[in-house]
């Protein structure tokens, strides 16, 4: 269940950090995204208790571990995750978070119960954004992405028509792209 994004953006707002870009994203590609830029500064989520506590409140991931503990295996599966998406086939980093965990199946009278269970509570966080990577590059293969401007590190999950997204953002890497070529065509290498 998730939750809203009201507590986390008031934490951003109490320390005069700006917005989180791109924050209805899938769990997976929300903790790659945890992590951004503006300007030239870095924000990151997993570096403070309280945010790293409001991200977890954000996709209802009540642990019941010690936060500098999972925001450890956060960070691991950050990179795990940006690793499978950077090349697919670079998966043993994801497969060993996976092997962490399994889900249990049983049957009710609503149909089929999927539960997730992990041994170590400080690693639940961590397996769900690596279930949810497997998902999500199982239902859309090749739409899960890092923005095509190289200095930006934020992650999407294209949902297009036609499946060609580049950027996080039109507005913002994608005219900057576009801008940064008129320039060279007409003005010659910056």
């Amino acid at each position: 269940m998730q939750q809203s994004e009201t507590a986390l953006t008031a934490q951003l707002e109490a320390r005069g950090w700006p917005g989180r870009p791109l924050t209805e994203e899938p769990l997976a590609a929300d903790v790659l995204n945890s992590r951004w830029l503006a300007g030239t500064d870095e924000y990151d989520l997993l570096e403070e208790d309280v945010l790293t506590l409001a991200w977890l409140d954000k996709h209802g991931l009540d642990t019941g571990a010690a936060v500098a503990d999972v925001r450890r295996h956060l960070r691991e599966a950050r990179s795990a995750l940006a690793a499978t998406v950077a090349d697919p086939s670079d998966t043993a980093a994801l497969n060993r978070l996976l092997d962490r965990g399994r889900i249990r199946l049983s049957l009710d009278a609503e149909g089929a119960v999927e539960t997730p269970e992990v041994a170590d509570p400080a690693r639940y966080a961590a397996w769900m954004c690596a279930r949810d990577l497997v998902r999500v590059m199982t239902e859309a293969p090749g739409r899960v992405r890092k923005c095509a401007n190289p200095p930006c590190v934020l992650h999407f999950v294209d949902t297009s028509r036609k499946g060609e997204r580049r950027w996080c953002s039109m507005a913002l890497c994608g005219n900057r792209a576009k801008a940064q070529r008129h320039r060279t065509r007409h003005h010659g290498a910056t």
